[in-house]
């Protein structure tokens, strides 16, 4: 008896606290996932870090044995030098000398990474004066440019997904979640062969040291606005119309950034994902001065109902009551 009355105050526990159980798992899930990638990561990218660790200080020492006049420390001063103008997108290689990273075009091309929060990180304010207008431009761009692409969004929402979905659903009678699933995955399989598959092919054909891994790996991680900046476009040294080539990309971005808005707005209007987020939120609870408003309503409702059948019962009931005769000879008149 003891255990089914524990048995059932846990259950209906359980389901009091439903959505809160629903969060608690999907807190330790993501915990899960982030320990899961960084094991991945780490059991595949450090045996390369290692490698390529011993190989650079293979390249030193094979340097120094070359070059005896040379002390170590002058070295470690140049090659600091070096690798602290290179954060700044700086090269003091001969080939990459003639690229400059704040003409005007480069330059466009950084606004569009900082606005878009993609930030590649291969160029960098030099300035004092730049990295404070670098922060007033990001404080005011970043909630515009959220702006612009929520009305973008909404005006291409209405033509590519909401009225097409109505559109089939009415014609031809089929079941809207069924036509909205199947327009979901359509758009985006053209998403990803229209800014995916075909822009890497274009950038493992324009870049000499891009294959088709590598671009399609550089397309993912900028319209994800992850930019990790290990492969940015238009840097070769014989880069043919490196201005335009940049023009190019910048539209790229921000045209991509769009599509795969649109595309995850569509999937989250299906009807299956929004039940899924449902058990993870929490319920709406009514204010109390509503609750107040609800339950002052119900009573005048309930007492104009009330004083509605009082009337109608009278309305049925004669407003003289009139005894009955059985014969003319009891009438008083008559008499």
């Amino acid at each position: 008896m003891l255990q089914s009355l524990a048995s059932n105050s846990c259950v209906r526990l359980i389901q009091s606290h439903k959505s809160t159980w629903y969060f608690v798992s999907l807190v330790l899930g993501y915990l899960l996932y982030l320990v899961f990638g960084a094991v991945v990561f780490s059991s595949v990218e450090l045996p390369y870090e290692d490698a390529l660790r011993q190989d650079l200080r293979a390249v030193k020492k094979q340097f120094l044995q070359d070059n005896e006049c040379l002390s170590e420390e002058r070295l470690e001063r140049f090659l600091k030098k070096a690798l602290d103008a290179s954060n700044y997108g700086v090269s003091i290689l001969n080939n990459a000398s003639a690229n400059w990273n704040w003409d005007f075009t480069s330059a466009l091309f950084f606004a569009s990474t900082v606005l878009s929060t993609t930030g590649y990180g291969h160029t960098a304010p030099l300035s004092d004066g730049g990295k404070a207008f670098c922060i007033i431009y990001s404080v005011i761009g970043i909630p515009f440019t959220l702006l612009f692409l929520t009305a973008v969004v909404q005006r291409i929402m209405v033509f590519s997904t909401r009225r097409p979905i109505m559109y089939i659903h009415t014609r031809w009678g089929l079941s809207k979640p069924l036509v909205a699933i199947v327009h979901a995955t359509l758009l985006a399989t053209v998403a990803v062969s229209c800014f995916f598959l075909i822009p890497a092919a274009i950038f493992s054909a324009l870049e000499e040291n891009w294959n088709f891994l590598e671009s399609f790996y550089f397309c993912f991680i900028s319209l994800s606005t992850i930019g990790l900046g290990d492969y940015v476009p238009g840097e070769a040294a014989n880069q043919r119309f490196r201005e335009l080539y940049k023009v190019g990309i910048t539209f790229y971005l921000i045209l991509g950034l769009i599509v795969m808005l649109v595309v995850l707005e569509t999937f989250c209007e299906l009807q299956q994902l929004k039940q899924l987020r449902k058990m993870f939120y929490l319920k709406k609870e009514k204010p109390l001065d509503r609750l107040a408003i609800l339950e002052h309503d119900h009573l005048s409702f309930t007492t104009v109902s009330n004083r509605a059948t009082v009337h109608n019962e009278d309305k049925t009931q004669p407003f003289v009551s009139v005894q009955t005769l059985a014969s003319p000879n009891d009438d008083p008149m008559i008499q």
